[in-house]
């Protein structure tokens, strides 16, 4: 038996409930009624009772049984499927590798304790997806360390998609503080968060020209970060099998002393800035004359002193505005802090302050601001006096604006104006530190306790922000960032303030995108994704369920449509 619909020229279609027989061999079809009287959803019911479906009364069958939110894990999980994450960790599925891929996509989505993220597995269908729902904080432990030792095979994995023979490699470092006092990486250092006398553990990243991550290093805390670039290069030579890459670098990382090594080594290259002091020589040797900038804001210089390699001087005036500002106030605070010790020594009369005395406070004024090579001090017989030292303030406001990028790739390979933007493209790995550090992915607090799950640590939220990089990039339309900045970075002038592109200011200023639909921060847009369901169902009193997933809405649709969902 079947339904079926028969046209009837211009009239209606007739609805006859028709059976199929054969006959001599013959299939033939006879009509048992004709439903075209029937309303339409008793049709539909018949339909469904022909096909051999169980129909239940609508009451029945009505009753949710759970909600889960689901249109973020389905972002999110499908990049990183998109982007062959799990082919990544691992050719074969296995129960660590699916727990891998939940701590990642737990990253990106809401990062938490271990404890707290078995625990959300529950709240969507992540854990689901995954076949993971079930695992404890126990099996999350074991997985870090089966992460740990696959980190070298998925660093050459991902060194084989990103860099290239003579190719840029961008690398920086930066540091985290560390909750507690059981791992041994957890050292007092120069904290870059700024905070003093805390035990924290550095970590150095190194990227693609793009700023898509590819290896991280994890060191103790007091290690200097010239002394984390010799890892990077054996790291590159070694596992890589690269033997000619480019360094970026900032300049507190390739020092003197690192790139002297590259020379004696050869096949490494560099790009790098030189310090302030390196400068003040050039322009008092003659090799950089100011009248220079009078009409341009780059011009290569030589000099002796760097033998064999390319400087590329610039003159940024608001930079110069900027730093001139920024002295000033620091200045003006440091001369408040020393009138105020000026006013409590001259006080003192009844039981005058010690030279001694006058000495620790004055030193623990100066480096406040670090500005005590801008000040001239005099203690004597309990007197204290001080003034500013006007022709080192003069001899520093000339510097004002000016850097120097110095490297060691010829003009025939890379331009004086592509010097200074491949050194600018550091960014991008201050931008993941920004990222990895704040609510995105949330690097910190560190609470593990021992080595292998810090170093494990720091690397799964190197594999989240992997997959946060590339779906910034696909749903740039629909987030406030300015998605034309890759393709300005490589014709815009290299020296002077970037400008946002008409778009992004269009976005930032309407809150809307040319279709018509709100601008998202990237945490926005996912809680939004979030609010799509997955409504699981059951039929009558038996144990049967069936799942509904909720309509998505116009931006949910969009945000599929940019990560070819």
């Amino acid at each position: 038996m079947y339904v079926a619909i028969v046209p009837n020229r211009n009239s209606k279609p007739a609805i006859l409930l028709r059976e199929s027989y054969r006959e001599d061999g013959k299939v033939k079809n006879r009509t048992v009624a004709n439903l075209s009287h029937l309303p339409p959803e008793m049709i539909e019911m018949l339909k469904l009772v022909f096909a051999g479906k169980k129909v239940v009364p609508a009451e029945a069958a009505g009753q949710a049984v759970s909600t889960l939110p689901c249109g973020h894990v389905r972002a999110v999980l499908g990049m990183m499927r998109k982007l062959g994450i799990p082919e990544l960790l691992a050719s074969r599925e296995s129960r660590q590798r699916n727990l891998v891929l939940g701590m990642i996509a737990e990253r990106v989505l809401s990062p938490s304790s271990k404890l707290g993220t078995v625990r959300s597995w529950t709240s969507s269908t992540l854990g689901a997806e995954l076949g993971i729902e079930d695992a404890d904080a126990d099996e999350l432990y074991a997985a870090l360390d089966w992460l740990l030792a696959a980190q070298p095979r998925i660093e050459k994995k991902l060194a084989d998609r990103h860099l290239s023979e003579g190719g840029l490699a961008l690398y920086d470092t930066s540091n985290s503080m560390y909750e507690g006092h059981t791992c041994p990486l957890a050292q007092i250092g120069h904290d870059k968060d700024g905070r003093r006398g805390a035990a924290i553990i550095g970590y150095g990243l190194l990227t693609d020209r793009e700023g898509r991550p590819v290896a991280m290093e994890v060191y103790p805390g007091n290690v200097a970060d010239p002394v984390t670039v010799t890892e990077q290069i054996i790291k590159v030579r070694a596992r890589f099998g690269l033997e000619h890459v480019i360094l970026v670098g900032d300049r507190g990382m390739l020092t003197s002393a690192r790139i002297s090594s590259f020379k004696e080594s050869g096949g490494m290259g560099w790009v790098t800035a030189l310090r302030t002091g390196d400068i003040r020589k050039l322009v008092n040797s003659g090799a950089l004359q100011l009248s220079l900038f009078d009409e341009v804001n780059l011009a290569e210089i030589e000099s002796p002193d760097f033998p064999g390699e390319r400087l590329v001087a610039c003159f940024n005036p608001l930079l110069a505005d900027e730093r001139r500002r920024k002295r000033n106030e620091l200045l003006e605070a440091t001369e408040n802090l020393l009138a105020r010790l000026s006013l409590e020594v001259s006080r003192r009369t009844q039981s005058p302050m010690t030279d001694a005395e006058i000495g620790m406070k004055l030193g623990a004024i100066l480096p406040r601001y670090k500005m005590t090579k801008h000040f001239n001090t005099q203690i004597k017989d309990g007197v204290f006096t001080w003034s500013r030292n006007d022709e080192g303030i003069r001899q520093e406001e000339n510097l004002d604006g000016i850097y120097i990028i110095r490297t060691s790739e010829p003009a025939d390979r890379i331009s004086a104006a592509d010097v200074v933007r491949t050194y600018k493209l550091l960014a991008q790995v201050e931008q993941a530190f920004r990222c990895m550090k704040g609510i995105d992915i949330r690097v910190r607090p560190i609470f593990h306790r021992t080595e292998d799950h810090v170093r494990a640590h720091f690397f799964l939220c190197m594999l989240a922000y992997y997959v946060e990089w590339h779906m910034r990039r696909a749903l740039a339309p629909l987030l406030f960032q300015d998605q034309n900045v890759p393709m300005d970075r490589q014709v815009r002038d290299p020296v002077a303030k970037p400008e946002a592109s008409a778009s992004a200011k269009a976005k930032k200023s309407r809150k809307m995108t040319p279709d018509g639909l709100p601008v998202h921060s990237f945490q926005t847009l996912l809680g939004h994704l979030a609010t799509m369901t997955r409504i699981t169902m059951q039929i009558g009193d038996t144990d049967a369920t069936y799942d509904q997933y909720s309509q998505p809405t116009p931006v949910q649709q969009k945000a599929f449509e940019l990560l070819d969902l």
